[in-house]
């Protein structure tokens, strides 16, 4: 009895606190980050990269016996000072590579030190164990290389879990 009251109170807070959570992942980047967001520069855009950022929206523990679900949070930071960032591609894929969301409708332009983010709430278990997006970007010159991360964060019972995967460069292409 006591291990079902637990389960109980533990799975019923997460689900209060995912209700607006839930509506938040419908927001378009352009609507919702729209103060992080400038006008997309003019000038060719000669430097491009990728990151490959793992997410886990579901983690298997006790021996693979228990499954924990995980919000996620992808962020996308513009770490110059100086040039506009354009990010021409967030997409979410599932354990089996097959794309589960795209968030850009069109690149966007995002403003030096300024942010966008993607929220993935715990009840959204599309992505599974292997999870990931694919962050693609450019500039219109040299730029210092962008900074992406996923934060997952979820709990089962009383326990509660929050980590960070790093998004890794996938590929970088410059002037020749």
């Amino acid at each position: 009895m006591r291990i079902v009251l637990a389960l109980i109170a533990g799975l019923s807070c997460p689900l209060v606190a995912a209700l607006p959570a839930a509506a938040q992942s419908k927001v378009n980047i352009e609507q919702g980050f729209a103060d992080s967001l400038t006008a997309m520069p003019k000038e060719e855009l000669s430097v491009s990269g990728g990151f490959y950022v793992p997410a886990y929206s579901s983690v298997a523990m006790s021996q693979g016996k228990l499954r924990v679900d995980f919000s996620v949070t992808l962020s996308v930071h513009n770490t110059s000072e100086t040039q506009p960032l354009i990010v021409k591609r967030i997409a979410y894929f599932d354990t089996a590579g097959k794309m589960v969301e795209s968030y850009l409708k069109a690149p966007v332009a995002l403003k030096p030190l300024a942010t966008v983010s993607v929220f993935i709430p715990t009840d959204d278990i599309r992505g599974g164990t292997g999870a990931n997006f694919i962050v693609d970007w450019a500039a219109s010159g040299e730029i210092a290389e962008p900074a992406v991360e996923a934060l997952m964060v979820g709990g089962v019972a009383n326990a509660h879990y929050a980590f960070v995967s790093q998004g890794r460069p996938t590929r970088t292409v410059g002037k020749k």
